[in-house]
């Protein structure tokens, strides 16, 4: 999952090694908060190799597992005696007090959720200027009942007497609890007390440092060579754009691929305000027949997937035939492509050791294999509340920062079914009345997207002027997020989706039925498919 190209800013990540955790990419963007650059990593990972990437610091996750079951994610001495500071949470600190000598039992006292932990070390380096009892959140069966020699236990529950602990000599700590939810109340200050003071890591990772540190890998990275940019007018793409461009100047052109399956008033959006806004040399490519003839008949998500992202770097190929043709540069070709990938796409798409794939991204998982191009990636160690602020850090309007969410494989995977022109025009009419109801809402910034899908092959009867009708029912999926790994479904006002509901099915003739999707992620995906 690591970046081929670490800049400056991740030559010295911290590194949360995850044993199974619900909370392993919470744990990396609470620490990316704390404005210190974190990546996830498979406990599976031998300890040389941790050692090699430079760590400033070692997180050990939690983990549904008992540190003394057969098959137990185990934790090598090795890498609490390596000089590294190591912070343990859950599973992660039961682990390291085995590892140290101390005693990990079942008690028989269990706590699970929000517990008070009351707070002995007030001047210890975890629990410094805070409060003597704080709300915490347990998930445990089991306890540390003897701390490891040369610990000092700073908090303690109920439940469990050694809820805390910590060396300073070592620079080794620990606690029961999960310091990265929200329930936990002085949990971010743990994690920053820990990152700051415990491993003495400089609170670096800002906008402004992490676009200078972009800007001169990529620099570094191309060159002389020319630079194609894959820009969808999307958050992502716009932001990879704008980054390279400020890094590679008139080596870039970007290419903006009409395949069909954009919302209403894509393509406008992305000449006129990114244009205007950054003055990047554009190429516009009409390619809608030709998707539309690869989609023919294809039903299967994944193949659907895997059908456009080839067809995206087929049009690519010869748009960069193109811009070398039309500059009369052969000995010049481009070498280089830009994609708009964050690290939930590479994280999704089976990226690293262990990691499943949920489904291929276009621009990941759904690549060919004779890809033609080097790949460009700046975004993609970024979750997207970064990149926004990236984004606005380099001077993307607003308007495209602040979008919600869309696919790079656009209403292809919004329609349940095959993809037809019709079918792309009917659900383009019903996701713009939604968007459009949003906005008017003033919710746009209350939930992370709302996709429409179509159920291109299921119909209903209704009935409207009093005649029977047998239309298709479209899906609202409103969701709220911080970064697309988790989500819940958003409670829209309910006068809102009356709107929505009232305008699609009169002014969207072929549709009868608007439905209302509640499922959170897990277990449903944003996307349907």
């Amino acid at each position: 999952m690591s970046d081929p190209h670490p800049t400056d800013l991740q030559s010295h990540p911290v590194l949360v090694v995850d044993f199974g955790a619900q909370y392993a990419q919470l744990i990396a963007r609470r620490v990316r908060e704390a404005r210190v650059y974190s990546e996830v990593v498979p406990h599976s990972t031998p300890v040389a190799d941790l050692l090699a990437r430079n760590p400033a610091a070692i997180i050990l996750s939690g983990g549904p597992s008992s540190v003394y079951a057969d098959g137990a994610p185990g934790l090598d001495p090795a890498l609490l005696e390596a000089g590294v500071p190591v912070f343990g949470m859950c599973y992660g600190f039961q682990a390291m007090a085995q590892a140290l000598g101390g005693t990990v039992e079942q008690t028989g006292s269990r706590e699970y959720g929000n517990t008070s932990a009351a707070i002995t070390g007030l001047d210890s380096t975890l629990f410094s200027g805070q409060p003597t009892t704080q709300a915490v959140w347990m998930s445990h069966g089991d306890s540390v009942t003897s701390a490891p020699p040369g610990a000092t236990v700073t908090a303690s529950t109920p439940g469990t007497p050694v809820a805390a602990i910590e060396d300073d000599e070592r620079r080794l700590y620990g606690v029961q609890w999960h310091p990265e939810v929200l329930h936990s109340e002085q949990g971010q200050r743990v994690l920053e007390n820990f990152l700051w003071k415990g491993a003495g890591i400089a609170p670096d990772w800002t906008a402004s440092n992490v676009v200078d540190d972009l800007v001169n890998t990529v620099r570094e990275q191309v060159g002389d060579d020319r630079v194609l940019c894959a820009l969808s007018g999307g958050v992502d793409s716009s932001v990879a754009a704008a980054l390279v461009q400020r890094a590679v100047g008139d080596q870039l052109t970007c290419v903006f691929v009409d395949h069909g399956l954009l919302r209403e008033g894509e393509a406008e959006q992305v000449e006129n305000d990114f244009v205007a806004a950054t003055g990047v040399d554009l190429v516009v490519v009409d390619a809608r027949e030709q998707f539309l003839t690869a989609l023919a008949g294809v039903t299967d998500p994944e193949q659907k997937r895997k059908i456009i992202g080839a067809q995206f770097i087929r049009v690519f190929e010869q748009a960069a035939r193109d811009v070398v043709a039309d500059r009369g540069d052969e000995q010049h070709p481009v070498k280089w492509l830009v994609q708009g990938t964050l690290y939930p796409d590479v994280v999704e798409s089976g990226g690293g050791e262990g990691a499943a794939n949920i489904k291929s991204h276009h621009n990941v998982g759904g690549l060919p294999n004779d890809l033609q191009f080097q790949l460009i990636e700046p975004l993609r160690t970024l979750f997207k509340d970064e990149v926004r602020h990236v984004g606005l850090e380099l001077g993307v309007p607003e308007v495209i920062v602040w979008r919600q969410p869309f696919p790079g494989p656009g209403l292809g995977i919004r329609i349940i079914g095959a993809v037809t022109a019709e079918r792309l025009d009917l659900l383009r009419r019903a996701d713009a009345i939604a968007r459009d109801e949003l906005t008017k809402a003033g919710l746009d910034r209350d939930i992370w997207q709302c996709p429409v899908v179509l159920l291109a092959d299921v119909r209903s009867v209704g009935v409207q002027g009093d005649g029977r009708t047998y239309g298709h029912p479209v899906v609202l999926r409103p969701v709220a997020s911080e970064d697309a790994m988790t989500a819940d479904w958003a409670r829209v006002p309910y006068e809102v989706l009356a709107a929505i509901s009232t305008r699609i099915t009169n002014e969207v003739e072929e549709v009868n039925r608007v439905v209302l999707d509640v499922t959170s992620k897990p277990p449903g995906t944003i996307e349907w498919e």
